[in-house]
């Protein structure tokens, strides 16, 4: 993939965004925001994926080194642990069966901070081999775009 101005990737992830409903789109929005303030310097991966829009936040924008990414779906927004395996999960917040990766389903950007979410969100930074520099200029990477993929809006009735 060519690379792609800082303005211009910010630009394709509100477009990406855009392809939610306003109020999915705007939940996302608000927790890429919170996610981005409480992590100065980070980087922002974005992959437009066939099943999910998933923004990572790492040191890099290398996939091997991302820590935690925030995956849109089109009827909730999900914060996934990378490591999330390795962390102490007492509340068992943390939801997945991968051997790496486990989630948590945010209902809003207030969630990320939970006392319990935000000590799992520590304990995520402490185990991460490579840690975020804040004095790191940061931004959005768009790294994939998929050809084909799911809608974006949710499909049938809903259930919420």
């Amino acid at each position: 993939m060519p690379h792609i101005h800082v303005d211009d990737a910010e630009r394709r992830l509100a477009e990406f965004l855009a392809k939610f409903t306003p109020e999915i789109a705007s939940r996302a929005g608000a927790i890429i925001a919170a996610m981005r303030e409480r992590l100065p310097g980070a980087v922002i991966p974005v992959y437009d994926n066939y099943n999910a829009l998933a923004v990572g936040f790492g040191p890099t924008d290398r996939v091997s080194d991302v820590i935690f990414s925030i995956a849109v779906f089109p009827r909730w927004v999900s914060l996934f642990f990378f490591r999330g395996v390795t962390l102490d999960d007492p509340k068992r917040l943390l939801r997945g069966s991968g051997n790496q990766v486990r989630h948590i389903v945010v209902p809003g950007p207030e969630a990320l901070s939970d006392p319990d979410i935000s000590a799992l969100m520590e304990a995520a930074l402490r185990v991460a081999p490579i840690r975020i520099d804040p004095a790191h200029p940061g931004g959005v990477v768009i790294k994939s775009i998929s050809a084909r993929q799911r809608s974006r809006r949710p499909q049938g009735p809903t259930t919420d």
